[in-house]
């Protein structure tokens, strides 16, 4: 299979919806593992996020090469986006660099984000590593929608975690009263959250995240599981074990694929990756096809 050359229609597609600015970074949280959490003042970019999309990111003047990284957090009425990233190569680490006042070029948001169905309001959210951003994201949009949603956030880290552990007070009586440990910021949204790890951490399940989220899925009757709807980002293997936990249980499933990016925006198709479609397999770019996509198409049983 070959990719299609971006078409002038297809480029056509998405102007007016993203933007070129200048972001002036607000703030910068360092954690341990080389993790980083960045406020940046965007207000155009902030008032178009969705949960799913993602920022283009100049990590310093003097590399060409923008990042992709994905959005965490956006306030359009304070102008603000979040973006949780690890320090991988020279950009991200030019990245890191920045302070508080410096600007940098940023393009976004970009992407086709999650679309959770009210038809399914049990909304499991999984993710791992900087998987993490977008689940979160996505909690707090269900937990502002008029929609009573009902949703459980699974997140897993083999480094330690991007924020402090909290002890949750939020009961999950589907685990062990070990498992306590939870994101402070999700506890605050009164959300339930749990973590697994295989390293150890206080109050996290020891395991992966697919094996979390399965002993949950285990203690619903089949009219509950009829009501649930995952989402997932992560890397690759991780959202394949995903995708198979939702086959099993015979669940719709969204995942967020992470790629190297060129341009990320659908010119250069250097993102593509095999989808199943309606015409047969097809090569689509994750940068503006995705990076969301269901699960059942990318990683076929």
């Amino acid at each position: 299979m070959t990719a299609a050359p971006a078409t002038t229609s297809a480029v056509q597609k998405y102007r007016g919806t993203l933007f070129i600015e200048d972001a002036r970074i607000d703030r910068v949280d360092a954690f341990p593992g080389d993790q980083f959490i960045m406020r940046m003042n965007v207000p155009r970019a902030a008032a178009a996020a969705t949960p799913g999309s993602f920022m283009h990111v100049q990590c310093d003047a003097t590399i060409p090469l923008r990042r992709p990284l994905s959005i965490m957090r956006a306030n359009a009425g304070e102008g603000w986006i979040e973006i949780l990233f690890k320090i991988v190569g020279e950009g991200l680490h030019a990245l890191a660099r920045k302070r508080p006042g410096d600007i940098v070029s940023v393009i976004g948001p970009i992407g086709r984000g999650f679309v959770p169905s009210a038809k399914r309001p049990k909304a499991l959210l999984i993710g791992g590593g900087v998987g993490i951003p977008p689940m979160l994201f996505l909690a707090e949009q269900l937990k502002d929608d008029d929609h009573d949603w009902q949703s459980l956030v699974v997140m897993g880290s083999e480094i330690p975690f991007p924020f402090e552990l909290a002890i949750s007070a939020i009961a999950t009586p589907w685990i062990d009263d070990g498992i306590v440990s939870t994101m402070p910021l999700l506890e605050s949204w009164g959300v339930p959250a749990r973590l697994a790890s295989l390293s150890d951490f206080r109050g996290t399940y020891r395991g992966y995240v697919t094996d979390l989220a399965r002993a949950w899925l285990t203690t619903l009757a089949a009219e509950e599981l009829q009501e649930v709807g995952i989402f997932s980002c992560g890397p690759t293997p991780m959202l394949q074990a995903v995708a198979k936990l939702a086959n099993e249980f015979g669940l719709p499933c969204q995942v967020s694929l992470e790629e190297f990016m060129a341009c990320a925006v659908g010119g250069c198709a250097g993102c593509v990756v095999p989808v199943r479609t309606d015409e047969g397999p097809a090569m689509k770019r994750v940068c503006v096809d995705g990076p969301v996509f269901d699960a059942a198409l990318v990683f076929p049983e």
